[in-house]
């Protein structure tokens, strides 16, 4: 088969296998996003990342994961969701979790669909193939701008003319030359709507982003207790966040997701906080299965849905709120001091302190405590 019908064919393949974009790029990437990169690592942008440093030089070159790659066939499927989840921000009593997360979990959909297309790819050329869907030290962003499918927007996210901002990526890296396709220009032109509506002002400069302000990243990477000045910011938002993503003049041109498991389960559609803060491991697992929520575990989740619950000001969630103060996990705990500061009154929380701080040992929790304290006296 000659270089262009195989193309032609490959191109064909891939939206059977239900890709909607398809592009091809060289396996190098210009020094610019080596230095990019670089200097996100530096001002320590990253994180709890720790795994963008530690496999820096893997991911600056696909030839660096790769030697043998000659060619990158970058693909995109559409998670469009059938609503615009800005509105879900206003329901404080439920907890927002990120479209993406709502149904199963993309990296099982799309890998499965790509390894079906590279060995279709292989049985027509005996090329070597390798696949990847966010999970190995592969700049998919850069590499797809360069493959003409979108390009980066001033979120850092991926952009694409006909889906919007709702795009998940895929490559699949190979020893067979192909032609490239065109590289995608920049279309954000002026815009900045999505730099203006983050919430912690995680983007110091457009197509810059300080990750660790972010978030996503505040509620899915990050380990810890979050910053108390970043609590606040956070909303309802337990897992993940959509606004810049959201805000994008270009989803008038959006979709919704004709790959019906991307689309939410009605059990995790944007639940009540009151029946989140119940979860122990068990019921979480069940709860999540199947799901990227999943991924996070329990803990970090529950951190995040009583940050939720103390933003919302709403006092029927005291009772679901308190009973964590005596959780077995200590950073469940922390948070859920910070929590109880929020939905109480002064005089009451001082007296809740004064009971229950006898009964703590953690460090972390104890320091949670007198920082509230401290803060309710102000």
């Amino acid at each position: 088969m000659i270089k262009s019908e195989l193309k032609s064919e490959l191109m064909k393949q891939a939206r059977l296998e239900g890709f909607d974009l398809v592009g091809i790029t060289e396996a190098q990437l210009p020094a610019l996003n080596k230095v990019a990169f670089g200097e996100f690592l530096e001002k320590n942008w990253h994180g709890d990342m720790l795994w963008m440093e530690e496999k820096k030089q893997r991911r600056e070159s696909p030839t660096h994961l790769w030697p043998e790659a000659k060619s990158i066939i970058m693909l995109a499927m559409n998670y469009g969701p059938e609503q615009n989840p800005l509105p879900e921000l206003k329901k404080t009593k439920n907890g927002v979790i990120s479209c993406y997360a709502k149904g199963k979990d993309y990296h099982d959909i799309v890998k499965k669909k790509l390894k079906n297309l590279a060995r279709w790819f292989v049985a027509e050329t005996g090329a070597e193939v390798k696949v990847f869907v966010d999970t190995a030290p592969v700049m998919e962003k850069p590499l797809a701008m360069q493959a003409g499918i979108g390009w980066q927007g001033k979120h850092t996210n991926m952009v694409s003319q006909d889906l919007g901002s709702w795009t998940f990526l895929g490559a699949i890296f190979t020893t067979q030359e192909l032609e490239s396709d065109d590289r995608e220009k920049d279309h954000c032109g002026s815009c900045r709507k999505c730099l203006d509506i983050c919430p912690t002002n995680a983007f110091p400069k457009p197509y810059k982003l300080e990750a660790k302000k972010c978030i996503s990243y505040l509620t899915i990477e990050h380990q810890g207790m979050i910053e108390r000045e970043l609590r606040s910011k956070m909303g309802n938002r337990i897992y993940g966040c959509d606004d810049c993503l959201a805000i994008c003049p270009w989803n008038k041109f959006a979709q919704t997701a004709q790959e019906a498991r991307f689309l939410a389960r009605d059990e995790i559609d944007n639940p009540p906080l009151k029946e989140l803060l119940k979860l122990d491991d068990e019921s979480f697992r069940t709860k999540f299965a199947g799901t990227p929520i999943k991924r996070t575990g329990r803990n970090r989740f529950i951190r995040n849905c009583l940050i939720a619950a103390g933003n919302s000001k709403d006092h029927e969630l005291v009772d679901g709120v308190a009973s964590l103060l005596r959780d077995g996990n200590e950073l469940v705990r922390a948070t859920s001091v910070w929590a109880m500061q929020q939905l109480l009154e002064k005089e009451a929380f001082t007296k809740l302190k004064q009971t229950e701080i006898v009964k703590e040992k953690d460090p972390l929790v104890l320091s949670e405590w007198h920082k509230s304290e401290l803060e309710n006296e102000q």
